[in-house]
């Protein structure tokens, strides 16, 4: 089992040149880079052509390019903009080697019914997995377990996968956004495992259902989240990535040296695989 680093997880103190050279240090394979902040940062001062030049010549790659934001029930406008960041960063994987963009729905939506949501996510995944496909890349669906997102629930989100029904289409499981609306174990149990792009570990605190926060993210293993019996059914269901990726948002972590983050990330993060994998 590989293991990949989020850039969320050392956000205050570091950047993209940064994370690169501490998933060197410490042994990370793989690395998501942050499209809203890290990424344009970094190519103020290189170019797209470096990033792509550093991965071939260096242990780390690229997983996944993480966020592309609120893709369902947006106006024509809005969703032409989403269409055009889901192009920039098609071409930027071409570049680097990148296959995946993971994509998150919208919060926020003021009294818009469940099969409003759920047309408007599938015909948007369809034609957003048609522009994907011509550049060989991949779009993931990341859920998000909190109560104002349109689309915060494993089952909603297959749903929706199923019916779009293209190779290049799947879910991100974050195990965070697993437990943060409760999603249902048997619908993870019945799922197909291919399916499933990306899985984010990381750990919560025993807060209400419905009221936590990215803020609430601890390491791996220190929380309230069942990780075994998530990862004993991912196994079970076929999947077979063979990565996982470490993204936490915890304001603590941010203030430390994200070398110490780094290191105890990777600590945590691989008492938990062992016992599953």
């Amino acid at each position: 089992m590989r293991l990949s680093m989020n850039e969320a997880t050392v956000l205050e103190k570091s950047n993209l040149e940064k994370d690169l050279a501490l998933c060197e240090k410490y042994g990370y394979d793989m690395i998501e880079l942050r499209t809203m902040d890290c990424l344009p940062d970094y190519l103020k001062t290189h170019t797209i052509d470096d990033l792509g030049e550093y991965f071939k010549t260096h242990h780390v790659k690229p997983l996944a390019f993480n966020t592309l934001c609120f893709f369902n029930n947006r106006t024509p406008e809005d969703y032409q903009k989403v269409l055009a960041e889901l192009h920039q960063m098609c071409a930027w994987g071409k570049k680097i080697g990148c296959k995946t963009v993971i994509t998150v729905p919208t919060v926020d939506l003021k009294k818009v019914t469940r099969t409003e949501i759920h047309e408007s996510a599938v015909k948007c995944l369809k034609e957003m997995g048609k522009i994907a496909a011509s550049y060989e890349m991949r779009i993931s669906v990341e859920f998000i377990g909190h109560p104002a997102a349109s689309i915060n629930t494993f089952g909603e989100a297959y749903s929706v996968i199923e019916e779009v029904a293209m190779d290049n289409v799947g879910i991100t499981l974050d195990c965070f956004h697993f437990h943060g609306m409760n999603s249902n174990v048997e619908d993870l149990a019945k799922a197909d495992g291919k399916k499933i792009f990306i899985v984010h570990l990381n750990d919560t605190e025993d807060f209400p259902i419905g009221s936590l926060l990215d803020e609430d993210r601890v390491w791996p293993g220190t929380g309230c989240i069942n990780l075994d019996e998530i990862f004993q059914n991912l196994k079970k269901i076929g999947w077979n990535a063979d990565i996982v990726s470490l993204e936490l948002f915890r304001p603590e972590y941010y203030k430390m040296n994200p070398d110490e983050v780094y290191r105890i990330g990777k600590e945590k993060s691989e008492t938990v695989i062992k016992r599953n994998f």
